[in-house]
């Protein structure tokens, strides 16, 4: 048997929680998110900081959610009013642990994920996810304002670009130079100076490294080795967990993933539905990766679809998710692609812009 681990922004759910936040608690938080994310993935994908890791933006953004009066009570109560699921994660996210030992590994604030537990019934002591209570951190009126005045500045800013064979920020224009080394200032000297600042230091976001760490710790929780893995992940804070998974002989999925999922994983899935998640463990565990490996694909490597089903429909019961299934199929909703074998850029193209017609523009765009 295989066991399942999941993200949950992207294939289970259509928010970015923290994006959300932003957007409703700070003026212009929309965009004051999207360029500290573009941030972010310039850190842990161009430059590589020693010690920084994909998703950290959770906790570059918390002194400004501070500052702007967010509790622990406001990020409950948001989390649980905002949760929207992708179709078919409320037929297959209470089943699924019976199906096979399963887990939810994602970047996200614990107060969302404890929204998504409560509504589909899926164990909380189950999931991997960034620890973080507001209310413990302090901040002065002074710090306030001027975080108040930062977050205006930032989200001011040009949004970030670089080429793709850029490896260090000599490679980017002379204004995004200038962008980067002001952030650079406010989050390495300016905030870590403040008080609020240590907020910084004690919240640990579940990403990058941390994903990949939490399936280890997933694997001796059930005696599996990574080779007995399903992993899906849709951004650049699954790379490592893919990575770790495809390379043991798991079965790494970038589920509507962007570039940088894409490129850690074996498999790509477009899907408006997330009960193919549970046909793919379903079918993987009774038949094994072989079968997988070994259904037909087209001269781009997509998989013949109609032969996935046909084995579903050998080996699984629940015929909830297998209708759900031949539903997106129906649809034309629903494809897979072997990674290795098709065209890497035209992949990235078409799964970028399903990502974004599936959780909306804004979300869809970032890393």
């Amino acid at each position: 048997m295989f066991q399942l681990n999941m993200d949950c922004e992207g294939p289970l759910t259509q928010n970015d929680n923290a994006f959300e936040l932003c957007q409703h608690f700070i003026p212009q938080g929309g965009k004051f998110f999207s360029l500290v994310s573009k941030y972010d993935d310039f850190l842990a994908d161009v430059v590589r900081k020693p010690g920084y890791k994909a998703g950290d933006t959770l906790k570059l953004v918390l002194p400004f959610l501070k500052a702007y009066g967010v509790s622990d009570k406001d990020m409950e109560e948001f989390s649980q009013r905002t949760l929207v699921l992708l179709p078919g994660t409320d037929v297959m996210l209470p089943k699924v642990n019976g199906l096979a030992p399963s887990f939810i590994i994602s970047t996200s604030y614990r107060p969302y994920i404890e929204a998504l537990c409560k509504v589909t019934g899926f164990p909380m002591e189950n999931c991997y996810c960034t620890q973080v209570t507001m209310d413990d951190y302090p901040i002065s009126d002074s710090e306030v304002s001027r975080l108040k005045d930062i977050a205006a500045e930032i989200a001011s800013m040009q949004m970030l670009q670089w080429p793709d064979e850029a490896k260090g920020l000599e490679d980017l224009a002379e204004e995004h130079q200038r962008n980067i080394k002001r952030l650079n200032e406010i989050f390495w000297e300016i905030i870590p100076s403040m008080s609020v600042g240590i907020v910084m230091e004690k919240v640990n976001p579940v990403g990058g490294s941390e994903k990949a760490r939490a399936v280890q710790d997933s694997l001796k929780r059930t005696g599996k080795g990574a080779d007995r893995v399903i992993y899906a992940g849709d951004s650049i804070t699954d790379t490592q967990a893919l990575e770790l998974v495809n390379g043991a002989g798991g079965v790494a999925i970038s589920f509507n993933g962007n570039k940088y999922a894409l490129r850690s994983a074996e498999y790509a899935l477009l899907s408006d539905n997330t009960c193919i998640l549970y046909g793919l463990t379903d079918l993987v565990s009774k038949r094994g990766k072989a079968f997988l490996d070994g259904l037909p694909a087209d001269e781009q490597a997509v998989v013949d679809i109609d032969a996935l089903i046909r084995g579903l429909e050998e080996v699984s019961t629940n015929q909830e998710v297998l209708d759900q299934i031949r539903g997106s199929r129906e649809k034309g909703t629903l494809e897979i692609y072997r990674v290795s074998g098709c065209d890497l850029p035209s992949l990235i193209a078409k799964s970028e812009r399903f990502r974004k017609e599936v959780r909306g523009f804004k979300v869809g765009e970032l890393g």
